[in-house]
């Protein structure tokens, strides 16, 4: 196993609070050293990476993605999803189980770190089912589950309703160290619905998904989380209502935390009147007031965690009417300049601020107490990133197998440039060619 050493990087660690031009050593696929500019390793090195000029920070972590595999490979696979993750930036990525057949049982939960381990790009973890095949009705066997690699439980996109049943996974996941995810909406509030439900909505005579769905199911959530003490995470929070739930939930010392997707930064429910598919998204971008408040969730920590929402659809699935194609839109290939251009560029966040959003957090969200840090002895995931690279976003490089983004043209800033899993440069930008390239197995994570 080769022994790298990453030279003259902007290091930023969250975890450790350190942010300082150094050195860094990955020997053994893990972190074995970190080094003051200039001083000379204590070992032989094998490989060199000139990261001046650069930002060297743990790999991205990604707490809820959607493969696909099995059931719609048509959309993405693993081998596909895990080869985009790594052109993100993300080293680590958990993967929602409303698959066909769902992520319920231990052999599909061990079938899916299996494609993970063929693919060999970035590090993959299954998110159980809560409920077979995700129907909301009868719980799965969480401890089979958490047996077979699950690093948390959900049912997906779908919402976790009765009440009942989420009281019952909070308390038994509680038991394995697990949080419950969940999807926070109403059903009855937002079937059918297309937008949200606003100025707009009425404008263009689209039936609206009021931001009361997600408020009330994250009050229900969080009282229950209360009450069981389990740990509940809600994915893609969007209404300022919700925001505020959340803010005093953790001020009370619940164990709640949540994530929001970029696209809902980036874009507001006026986009809808393109009446283009590739903006309808599953919780729906909000207007101006919510993404204000979802900013200043991020600012003051309300908001732990943001993560792509990365949920691909073939050309054709999104190629028919807004009113019947699916929601959702890829997200991991454009997740770092949108975050750049909508919390960076305009001074919300500071670079290590962001990042650890995308670290630290998220690695202690999925117990992953190696990863989300540089700390000597850490798994040597690392993302190399160029903080000033103006480039325009084109779908149709993507690694993803999907197209399905609003950003397609979009002129950006901020590029991931290298990522690193176990200490073998696993994606590689080539500057001069444009293109990019992939090399060598990924080291043990035992």
């Amino acid at each position: 196993m080769t022994t790298l050493l990453i030279r003259g990087g902007r290091l930023i660690d969250p975890a450790r609070n350190f942010d300082a031009v150094a050195d860094l050593v990955i020997e053994g696929g893990r972190v074995s050293a970190m080094l003051r500019e200039g001083e000379p390793p204590s070992q032989p090195i094998d490989e060199v990476f000139d990261a001046a000029g650069k930002i060297v920070c743990p790999g991205f972590i990604d707490v809820h993605v959607g493969f696909r595999e099995p059931g719609d490979e048509e959309d993405e696979t693993t081998a596909s999803g895990s080869r985009a993750a790594l052109a993100g930036g993300f080293t680590s990525v958990a993967c929602l189980p409303d698959t066909s057949p769902a992520i319920d049982t231990r052999a599909a939960a061990e079938f899916l770190k299996l494609q993970g381990e063929r693919a060999e790009n970035c590090r993959v973890f299954p998110i159980g089912a809560v409920t077979k095949e995700t129907g909301g009705k009868e719980l799965a066997e969480i401890g089979q589950l958490v047996d077979g690699g699950a690093v948390a439980l959900s049912d997906g996109k779908r919402p976790i309703a009765n009440a009942e049943i989420m009281r019952r996974s909070l308390q038994y996941a509680s038991m394995f160290g697990r949080a419950i995810f969940n999807h926070p909406q109403v059903p009855e509030l937002v079937e059918g619905g297309v937008m949200h439900e606003g100025f707009h909505s009425t404008l263009l005579g689209l039936r609206g998904v009021p931001a009361a769905a997600e408020q009330i199911m994250v009050n229900r959530d969080i009282a229950l989380a209360e009450l069981t003490g389990g740990r509940l995470h809600l994915m893609s929070v969007t209404a300022a209502g919700s925001v505020e739930l959340i803010r005093r939930a953790k001020h009370s010392g619940i164990n709640v935390t949540a994530d929001l997707a970029p696209h809902y930064l980036a874009l507001t429910d006026e986009s809808l009147r393109s009446f283009d598919s590739n903006y309808k998204v599953d919780p729906p971008l909000r207007s101006e007031e919510h993404v204000a408040a979802l900013i200043e969730a991020l600012k003051d920590g309300t908001i732990e965690i943001i993560s792509s929402d990365h949920q691909p659809y073939a050309e054709e699935r999104k190629a028919g009417e807004i009113l019947s194609d699916p929601a959702g839109i890829i997200g991991l290939e454009t997740l770092l300049p949108l975050c750049a251009k909508t919390l960076i560029e305009p001074g919300h966040l500071s670079w290590p601020q962001l990042l650890s959003k995308l670290t630290v957090h998220p690695a202690k969200l999925l117990g992953l107490d190696a990863a989300g840090t540089l700390a000597v002895g850490s798994w040597g995931d690392v993302v190399i990133i160029d903080p000033e690279a103006p480039w325009t976003i084109d779908s149709s490089r993507f690694c993803s197998r999907s197209r399905n983004t609003p950003f397609d043209g979009w002129d950006v800033r901020g590029r991931v440039e290298a990522t690193i899993v176990g200490g073998r440069i696993r994606f590689r930008r080539d500057a001069s060619a444009d293109a990019d390239s992939v090399s060598l197995p990924v080291a043990d994570t035992r």
